[in-house]
């Protein structure tokens, strides 16, 4: 059964758009916690030669995209593999790039965390991990809309909750990763490029 998630259409070609300059040709791309398959099937259409590897831990989520894969009839995206990355370590291959849209937020930190320390493990020389979602910046939020998310969120669960930029960054370069590029992106958005050192 295919998922939709609104979102999507609107942020799709801003993601598209730097994934293109951050992707290389025929790459590998993992990408976590890929909720519906909507972004797995379209980005892996539209970027040459890609290999596409989604996964989620969600099975009801893991159907969706393989039902997005067999609509869309996409050969170059693989089926949807299990994944939860608090489970260390990660079981996987290597891959040059990792794509993780709108997680860190709708998780506890401690996925973060998992996520920051277990994908440069599995990235090849110079490999990339990408991040888009909202992000605090300087310990205040972005926008007035990015506070009222991040209520709505720590009220769902207060485990939840619209990270710190620089905290993500300070992880991340714990395990390898430095930062190479933020991009502001529409609805006070960030992609956030992580390179291996």
């Amino acid at each position: 059964m295919r998922q939709y998630a609104p979102a999507t259409q609107r942020n799709r070609d801003p993601i598209l758009g730097v994934l293109a300059r951050v992707v290389p040709a025929g790459a590998r791309v993992l990408e976590i916690a890929s909720g519906t398959g909507e972004h797995a099937v379209y980005f892996a259409s539209r970027l040459p030669g890609v290999h596409w590897q989604p996964s989620d831990p969600s099975s009801e989520a893991r159907a969706s995209i393989d039902a997005w894969r067999a609509h869309e009839q996409s050969e170059n995206v693989a089926p949807a593999i299990e994944l939860d990355v608090t489970r260390r370590p990660w079981d996987l291959e290597q891959y040059d790039v990792i794509v993780c849209c709108n997680m860190i937020h709708i998780s506890p930190w401690s996925a973060g965390q998992a996520l920051l320390a277990e994908a440069p493990r599995h990235l090849g020389p110079r490999g990339v991990l990408f991040l888009y979602g909202p992000y605090m910046r300087a310990g205040a939020h972005t926008a007035e809309s990015n506070a009222d998310f991040d209520r709505s969120l720590r009220a769902r669960d207060p485990s939840w909750g619209v990270r710190e930029l620089e905290e993500v960054v300070r992880v991340a370069g714990k395990h390898g990763l430095r930062l190479d590029e933020v991009v502001e992106m529409p609805a006070n958005n960030l992609s956030v490029v992580l390179r291996l050192s």
